[in-house]
């Protein structure tokens, strides 16, 4: 049972659960509507009898000018014909052969991206109906030889190759964001610099806020020519985009003064000036814990700053929770903190786990019970026993953390493992 801290770990504040914008578009289960833009009083090319694919009737929809089909479209609309006889958008002339008529195309492909075209001619004029599909309709279709069957089948063709063309665009787009995305994270989160220490390192890093790169969590491990291996893991307060920065500032300015030669409360003091510069906001904090290794690998140095304290396994022994009780503010609460050391004897085979909020937070089953420390250290203890040990124990952690929190962690999650010997 953890002893109770003399200084409250301060709560996160909520995360915005902000919608996604759904895709542009028209809905993929939707039954095709198409809209229809000439200038044919008569109306002759709203034919009643088209059907799609399963028989069912198309819904059929006429603009004269592009004025009016702005107004009629909507995501129902899964298919867009235009006469390129229209007059063109600058001008009362008939754009029938003219650029006037791939502009008023282009206008068109602007107001509905999302949307299937086909460009409707006359037969004698084949090379603008060709450049119209080069300009960004699906297909063309000749006045003479429009009838219900050719018109059915062509819009089931442009819209099936729409949409095509638009999965085909989001694989690709994703497929570069990925790859954006690794060199973003060589960048971005740290490479442990522990040459010539027998101290073994894993990490596990999950951002809570959807698509992101970064959340607030930071952590990095450096190791000093004195010998000393110094461990670090934070928390900036918030979900958005500019705390996942301030912790990117907060981890590389830490690992700057640690090379520099700082280390424990005076460290921190510094760590706490450079939150208070960058901050956007007084109320913004961050939490912190940070381990000096002896060069031995059997002793070390503890600093809490509002964070929850590290577990320690010994060979073949439960896992323990460090003491809280010499535990400091949060970094940015309290001016003129100190953040009191911590001794702790590690003796020669051990494993040390440091983690962020986040793995505690999550939800156990469908009531409102969290994990707690005392949930993760049951579970990181099975683990454990099952013989699972470094990056392989972490993975396995985080993912029964969102197991049994019923779905993906909503806060940010970083955990790194220290381990000397055979633990």
């Amino acid at each position: 049972m953890p002893v109770p801290a003399p200084v409250p770990v301060p709560r996160q504040r909520e995360a915005s659960a902000a919608a996604l914008p759904a895709p542009p578009g028209p809905r993929p289960d939707a039954g095709i509507s198409l809209l229809v833009i000439e200038d044919d009083p008569s109306g002759a090319l709203a034919m009643p009898e088209l059907t799609d694919s399963e028989g069912k009737p198309v819904r059929v929809r006429t603009a004269r000018n592009l004025t009016e089909a702005e107004r009629l479209l909507t995501d129902e609309a899964q298919c867009i014909v235009l006469d390129l006889a229209l007059p063109g958008p600058d001008d009362g002339e008939a754009g029938e052969g003219g650029t006037d008529a791939l502009e008023t195309l282009r206008q068109v492909l602007r107001i509905a991206p999302g949307h299937a075209v086909l460009a409707l001619t006359a037969e004698e004029d084949a090379e603008r109906a060709a450049e119209a599909v080069r300009v960004g309709a699906q297909d063309y279709l000749f006045r003479g030889e429009l009838d219900d069957r050719v018109l059915s089948r062509a819009v089931r063709y442009a819209v099936e190759r729409k949409r095509a063309d638009r999965a085909r665009r989001q694989l690709s787009e994703s497929r570069l964001r990925a790859r954006e995305n690794a060199r973003l994270e060589r960048g971005l989160l740290p490479t442990p610099l522990l040459d010539g220490s027998d101290l073994r390192f894993a990490a596990r890093y999950r951002p809570g806020r959807s698509r992101a790169l970064l959340g607030g969590d930071f952590y990095d491990t450096v190791r000093t020519p004195d010998g000393v291996v110094h461990a670090m893991i934070g928390d900036v307060c918030g979900h958005g985009p500019d705390e996942a920065a301030l912790g990117v500032e907060l981890r590389i300015a830490w690992r700057a003064l640690t090379l520099a030669g700082l280390s424990g409360d005076a460290l921190l003091c510094t760590l706490q000036e450079v939150l208070e510069h960058e901050r956007d906001d007084e109320e913004i904090f961050a939490t912190l814990c940070t381990v000096d290794i002896a060069p031995e690998g059997r002793s070390a140095g503890l600093y809490l700053a509002g964070h929850p304290a590290p577990l320690l396994t010994h060979h073949g022994q439960a896992p323990d929770l460090l003491p809280y009780e010499d535990g400091g503010p949060a970094l940015g609460l309290l001016a003129g903190a100190r953040w009191p050391c911590r001794e702790v004897e590690l003796g020669a085979e051990w494993s040390l786990m440091m983690y962020t909020d986040g793995l505690i937070e999550g939800r156990v089953g469908a009531g409102s019970d969290r994990l707690g420390e005392e949930g993760m250290v049951e579970l990181v203890c099975a683990l454990q026993a099952a013989g699972l040990s470094g990056e392989t124990l972490l993975d396995a952690a985080v993912t029964q953390a969102r197991e049994l929190n019923g779905g993906e962690l909503t806060d940010d999650v970083a955990v790194l493992l220290l381990d000397r010997g055979g633990a």
